[in-house]
């Protein structure tokens, strides 16, 4: 349970240290056209085909309400990671930091072994606050995984490992982007 409040204050200081910016747009609005650039492109486009580690889910989205902000956290079985938000911070990219893109690695492996539990979806919309989404990036379109917050924060549920390893994400971005200023 300490972890995710590290997890939380750890989120709310990115806040203060990377603004994730668009040219010429509200900034506000740039964590929303990223989130859905993710979700709506196919993993062809991102260069990233399926292999043996990566059969079936080649990234997740993660989004998880805080305050009155949704975070979203993003990771692909290449490395990469990304946090986006309702509100006007991020941290993009992390692929550059080793401990980054195993625990990006780490997250999508885990989102396959919850294939079977996801439905197929074209509703792409926020949770509500009370519940987090996972949306798996597969080779064949995107399905969802919907569970609420208060099992995920009491490290008890489903999917708490897979919440739990996208704090990882989180965390390690926290500290790559931290060691690159």
């Amino acid at each position: 349970m300490l972890f995710r409040f590290i997890a939380a204050a750890i989120l709310i200081c990115i806040a203060h240290v990377t603004p994730a910016e668009e040219p010429k747009k509200d900034q506000k609005d740039a964590g929303r056209d990223l989130r859905k650039m993710f979700l709506t492109t196919p993993p062809e486009q991102f260069d990233i085909q399926p292999s043996e580690d990566f059969p079936r889910v080649c990234g997740i989205a993660m989004d998880w309400p805080i305050g009155e902000n949704i975070a979203t956290v993003i990771s692909l079985s290449d490395g990469s990671a990304s946090v986006y938000t309702t509100g006007t911070f991020g941290i993009i990219g992390g692929i550059g930091a080793e401990s980054v893109r195993t625990a990006a690695k780490k997250l999508v492996k885990e989102a396959d072994r919850h294939y079977a539990d996801s439905v197929a979806t074209h509703d792409l919309s926020y949770p509500s606050l009370d519940h987090v989404r996972f949306f798996l990036v597969t080779f064949r379109g995107v399905r969802l995984i919907e569970t609420d917050l208060r099992s995920l924060q009491e490290g008890r549920g489903k999917y708490a490992t897979l919440f739990n390893l996208a704090q990882d994400v989180i965390g390690q971005l926290r500290m790559s982007s931290e060691h690159t200023k």
